[in-house]
């Protein structure tokens, strides 16, 4: 079982909210999208990228457990090929968020006003003892685990990628750079992304954090960490982390879900 919650702000300065989640919790499915591009476009990006998602999983499911008269007539496939070094799970979340990416290129392309639209996005699977997470740019997702919070995505943004490259760059001269916070890599930003998927075990009472960078950005791991592990109120901890970031002087909009696996 997968228990989680989810709060999301448009923050103290932009006019509309373009993050979006989901949490599908007969699915064990978490998912997290920050969108970006006028005129309502980013969340018009994230919207169609997280329903994209949901849709291919829940296919998924009810093609292997049927519910429904016409559920094998809805089967996906592997339209994008399968990773011999991934479970199902894992395979699952890369169709998926492939899938994402086609979708909202397909909707860019029906409007001029949505043209250039994108999306990051982080989607988890927990089942069985083992945690999937696809992702693409620069929204986040943490464990924690045995009391210690630890990043389990990588930011597809120029500073990363500079880092990546040059394990020397000076971090502080960067963390200035115009150019920090680029990024390299969104869903929808060409016909083929590059989707990247991590996949671990998963311990009883383990809790998982998805953020996008209105939180991470103004709130360090240290912070995160105290936030995700009280005890007292789990159902709280997301909005009690949005609104940190908020006070913490974050500009964009703001959105986490906290999760916390207990096998069934």
């Amino acid at each position: 079982m997968l228990q989680a919650w989810g709060f999301s702000d448009k923050g103290p300065v932009r006019p509309t909210n373009q993050d979006r989640i989901a949490i599908e919790k007969d699915l064990r499915l978490c998912v997290i999208a920050d969108g970006m591009g006028g005129h309502h476009a980013g969340e018009i990006a994230a919207h169609t990228a997280v329903d994209a998602v949901v849709g291919v999983v829940r296919d998924r499911q009810q093609t292997r457990h049927p519910k429904a008269a016409d559920a094998s007539a809805s089967s996906l496939g592997w339209p994008f090929g399968v990773d011999p070094s991934l479970s199902e799970a894992g395979n699952l979340l890369r169709t998926a968020i492939h899938v994402a990416n086609m979708q909202v290129l397909e909707e860019a392309g029906r409007s001029k006003a949505h043209g250039g639209m994108g999306t990051t996005i982080v989607a988890v699977l927990a089942a069985d003892g083992r945690l999937s997470v696809g992702h693409v740019g620069d929204s986040r997702l943490y464990r924690l685990a045995n009391g210690r919070l630890r990043q389990l995505t990588g930011d597809d943004s120029w500073m990363a990628s500079v880092i990546a490259n040059d394990p020397r760059a000076n971090v502080t001269l960067l963390e200035h750079h115009p150019m920090r916070h680029a990024l390299t890599n969104v869903v929808g930003s060409g016909r083929r992304t590059e989707v990247h998927v991590v996949e671990e075990a998963l311990g009883y009472g383990d809790r998982l954090l998805l953020t996008t960078d209105g939180v991470h950005g103004v709130l360090d791991d240290r912070r995160l960490e105290r936030l995700v592990a009280d005890p007292d109120d789990l159902p709280a901890a997301a909005s009690d982390i949005v609104r940190a970031a908020i006070a913490r002087g974050s500009r964009d909009n703001c959105t986490a879900i906290v999760a916390q696996y207990l096998p069934d």
